[in-house]
C-alpha cells in the first residue's frame, strides 16, 4: 500500500525485528518441543513479562506454546488479524519490538498501536515464520513463540544485528481479532451524488475507481468527507484494524497515485491512532463496515510537513470501500 508508507509511524515503533532480516523470511516450521524454562506472567491483553534464567538453551526449531486459548474467529492463512506483541532475545533480554511501548507520547489516552497485518503476507513488525505461527489461532489466544535465531529466521538473519544464529529469541502475541475477506470485496448499493464542490466517482468492478475533479474548484482547505453508500455493518472505532478497498488520486491533476486495486486487493491497517494519515483517521472512524466513503484531504492532513514524500503539497482524494474491520 504505496500512499501509506511514509504515514506508518507504527512500523518504525514496532520494526525491531527488521534489524534482524536481510530480506523476508518465509515458510513456517513445525512446533517442536522445548526444555527452555521461559515463563511469561500476566493475562491476555496485558503487557507480558518475559523472564528467561541464565543459560537457558533454546530449541533448535521454532516452538510455539498456547498460553491462553481464545474463542474468538480462528485465524486462516490469508486472515486480517490484530496483534499485540512482545519480543525479546533470551541471552540478554534485548527487546526485539512490540506493541505495549507504542502508546502516543503525546500522551494520549487513546487506543494503543497494534499490528495489523495480513497473514501470509511480508511484515516489517515480525519474521515470517514467527507471524505464521498465529495461523490457526483463534481470536483471544496468547501464544509464546520460541527457538533459536537460526530456526526462526534462518538464513535471512543479518550478521550485523549482532545476534548468532544459536542465540535464542522468544516472543509473546495475543490474537486481538481474526477476519478473512475476499481480497476482491468491494462495496454495493446505490451510490449518492457526490455534494456540491466534491469530485465525482465512477466505481469500476474490482478495478480502480474513476475519480473527476470539479473543474475551475480550487480544493479545500479542511477535511471534506461524504458516505456515498451507506453499509450497514458495525460502526468503525478508533482501534480497530479497518479492511478496506481505495483509490486515491491528486486534486491539482486527477491522476492516480495508488489503489489497492493495482497491488493485492483488499489492505487493512488500524484506523484512529496515527499509523496513516490523519485524514483517514478523522475521516473514517465512525463510518461503517459497507460504507463507500469519498474523502479530500488537505496536506495539512496528508502528507504536508512530512521530508522526502512526493505529496506533501497536494490535496489528496480517496474513495475507500470499507469490506470489514479486525
Amino acid at each position: 500500500m504505496n500512499h501509506t508508507k511514509n504515514a506508518r509511524r507504527l512500523a518504525a515503533a514496532l520494526a525491531v525485528p527488521v534489524l534482524l532480516l536481510t530480506a523476508s523470511a518465509c515458510g513456517s516450521d513445525d512446533g517442536g518441543s522445548s526444555d527452555a524454562k521461559v515463563t511469561v506472567e500476566g493475562k491476555f491483553g496485558e503487557k507480558p513479562e518475559i523472564s528467561v534464567p541464565k543459560d537457558t538453551k533454546p530449541a533448535d526449531k521454532l516452538v510455539v506454546k498456547t498460553l491462553t486459548e481464545g474463542t474468538g474467529a480462528k485465524a486462516e492463512k490469508g486472515s486480517f488479524v490484530r496483534l499485540d506483541f512482545a519480543g525479546q532475545t533470551m541471552k540478554d533480554n534485548k527487546p526485539l519490538g512490540g506493541t505495549w511501548a507504542t502508546q502516543d507520547k503525546s500522551g494520549s489516552k487513546g487506543p494503543r498501536r497494534q499490528m495489523v497485518q495480513q497473514l501470509g503476507q511480508p511484515s516489517q513488525e515480525m519474521p515470517a515464520k514467527v507471524l505464521d505461527a498465529v495461523i490457526g489461532q483463534k481470536a483471544g489466544s496468547r501464544i509464546e513463540v520460541e527457538g533459536t535465531a537460526k530456526a526462526l529466521i534462518g538464513d535471512q538473519l543479518n550478521p550485523q544485528a549482532g545476534v548468532k544464529p544459536e542465540d535464542g529469541l522468544v516472543w509473546v502475541i495475543d490474537v486481538v481479532g481474526a477476519q478473512k475477506v475476499d481480497p476482491k470485496a468491494e462495496v454495493k448499493g446505490e451510490q449518492a451524488k457526490p455534494e456540491e464542490g466534491m469530485p465525482e466517482v465512477k466505481a469500476n468492478a474490482q478495478k480502480a475507481a474513476d475519480i473527476t475533479i470539479p473543474k475551475d474548484t480550487k480544493p479545500p482547505t479542511d477535511l471534506k468527507d461524504q458516505v456515498l453508500i451507506k453499509g450497514s455493518g458495525p460502526e468503525i472505532k478508533a482501534g480497530d484494524g479497518l479492511i478496506a478497498q481505495y483509490t486515491g488520486v491528486k486534486w491539482e491533476d486527477g491522476k492516480k497515485f495508488d489503489s489497492s486495486w493495482d497491488h493485492s486487493g483488499a489492505t487493512a491497517f488500524q484506523i484512529g491512532t496515527g499509523s496513516v494519515v490523519q485524514g483517514w483517521d478523522k475521516g473514517l472512524v465512525g463510518k461503517h463496515v459497507g460504507d463507500r466513503v469519498e474523502l479530500v484531504i488537505p496536506p495539512k492532513f496528508g502528507y504536508g510537513g512530512q521530508p522526502g514524500s512526493e505529496l506533501d503539497k497536494n490535496t489528496l482524494v480517496f474513495v475507500v470501500d470499507i469490506v470489514g474491520k479486525v
